[in-house]
């Protein structure tokens, strides 16, 4: 696998119509800088808005992935972004002068050949992998959906089951076991398809204005006389040539492989985990997935590229001692002595919990004026620091966390249940219970020793996050 980022080498164009709006489009690859990622920008809206291709900017899944920012949307992206990564490709601007990329033949070959025509440049910044370490599932019981992900060393590999109980599909998987042989060749060529009784409903939510059998498998799937279908032709206004053919594929269009729905499936998928932001090192299993399946998946993959992220950012790696030593946390936070009162990190999951740890010496300059006959630590000084760390779980949350301060708005229902003495070592437990853009809301405990061991303290707390 890649050990370097890379971009294009040179601006390319692509112009077709839009699948869904129907809308003429001409799409500009461009080359882009390290550590820049994927933006589509709108070249037809006032200032060009971007919009970064990652799964926080996603708002549709009702039929391909639609992202968007500030108003400024882009729809079914999903066919490009498995072009792009498929070539390997993380940094790129991707100029659009409409609100959809061209559809083209239905599949990502055109993107694909239009990249490698505009060549490919190495940079002087290593490529950033989420790597798999722990298996990652996903089920959906509404849907019959099981996304898995499972640790493969230095290496990606996907396959994928589909079964739409139908005789023209039947029961269809397909693998890519190496990306730079066999995405170009095997994958990128395969079309997206739909089933017949779908276009009905697609017309009514006006969709598909860019659809036909030139760019789209259709598979037949209820029963018709010639004239009830030539009716149905007319109602949904589709290809008056079009026929029911005997293949269970409208109009017999031949397929490009066997199981090009399959291929589909894949390449779909491969197009919504881009959305992670990195590239995968590990092993992708997937039944019967589809948008909203592959976006909560990828969601999941996204907080944990994150998580790990913020890990390899302040400490190398992740040991049994914790995920931040000391060292880590005196870059995270603005405290300094004989105000911090964090030693130590044990754990951290983005978006959602915290664990923190503190080891009580008498050396601590409060022992010497706090019941110095029989010390024990203020209660506020344990409510402080669970605070602390509630503040470097929240601001490990932002994109650039050191522009931020989280400043605490009230501190409620606070008990004391144990004293704590030297020699203790406390656990403190945050966990957020809701969040909106600059509030965050959590609820903490501390533990004597171990987390759910003997409870010192507890209490719900409020942040706000303002400008450093």
């Amino acid at each position: 696998m890649l050990e370097k980022q890379r971009t294009i080498a040179s601006t390319a164009v692509l112009s077709g119509m839009g699948l869904h709006t129907g809308n003429k489009s001409n799409m500009t690859f461009k080359p882009a800088p390290v550590n820049y990622g994927i933006r589509f920008i709108r070249i037809d809206l006032d200032n060009s808005p971007e919009i970064p291709a990652d799964i926080d900017h996603v708002t549709d899944i009702s039929r391909g992935t639609t992202i968007a920012k500030s108003g400024a949307e882009v729809h079914t992206v999903e066919h490009v972004l498995a072009a792009i990564t498929g070539c390997e490709i993380d940094n790129i601007i991707v100029e659009l002068d409409t609100n959809e990329p061209p559809i083209m033949d239905g599949s990502a070959s055109a993107y694909v050949n239009t990249l490698i025509k505009a060549g490919f440049t190495e940079q002087d910044a290593d490529r950033d992998y989420l790597v798999i370490e722990d298996t990652v599932h996903y089920h959906s019981e509404e849907d019959n959906v099981d996304i898995v992900a499972l640790p493969l060393k230095n290496d990606f590999r996907i396959s994928v089951m589909i079964d739409f109980q139908n005789p023209a599909l039947g029961v269809q998987h397909s693998g890519l076991f190496n990306l730079q042989q066999e995405f170009q060749t095997e994958f990128a060529p395969a079309r997206t398809f739909c089933f017949l009784k779908e276009i009905e409903m697609l017309r009514e939510q006006n969709l598909i204005k860019g659809g036909d059998i030139s760019n789209a498998i259709v598979i037949v799937d209820r029963e018709f006389t010639e004239e009830s279908f030539r009716e149905f032709k007319e109602a949904i206004d589709i290809d008056s040539d079009a026929v029911l053919g005997t293949t269970g594929i409208l109009s017999d269009v031949p397929l490009r492989f066997k199981n090009e729905p399959a291929r589909h499936k894949l390449l779909d998928l491969i197009g919504d985990l881009a959305l992670i932001g990195a590239p995968i090192k590990g092993q992708i299993l997937a039944a019967r997935p589809g948008h909203k399946a592959n976006v909560e998946f990828t969601k999941i993959l996204r907080k944990l590229y994150l998580q790990k992220k913020v890990v390899k950012k302040y400490q190398m790696m992740k040991t049994g001692a914790g995920v931040f030593d000391i060292d880590a946390i005196l870059k995270i936070m603005p405290h300094r002595y004989p105000f911090l009162l964090i030693d130590r990190i044990l754990d951290i999951e983005m978006d959602k919990k915290i664990i923190g740890l503190k080891n009580v010496t008498i050396n601590e300059p409060f022992f010497s004026g706090h019941f110095p006959g029989k010390p024990i630590m203020p209660g506020v000084l344990i409510v402080e620091a669970m605070a602390q760390c509630g503040g470097i779980l929240i601001l490990n949350m932002l994109e650039h966390p050191e522009k931020k301060l989280a400043l605490f708005t009230s501190i409620d229902n606070v008990k004391f249940r144990k004293t704590v003495i030297p020699g203790d070592q406390l656990i403190f437990v945050l966990e957020i219970t809701s969040m909106r853009k600059n509030y965050v809301k959590l609820k903490g405990k501390t533990y004597k020793g171990i987390v759910g061991g003997e409870l010192v303290s507890e209490g719900d707390f409020a942040a706000a996050i303002i400008d450093r």
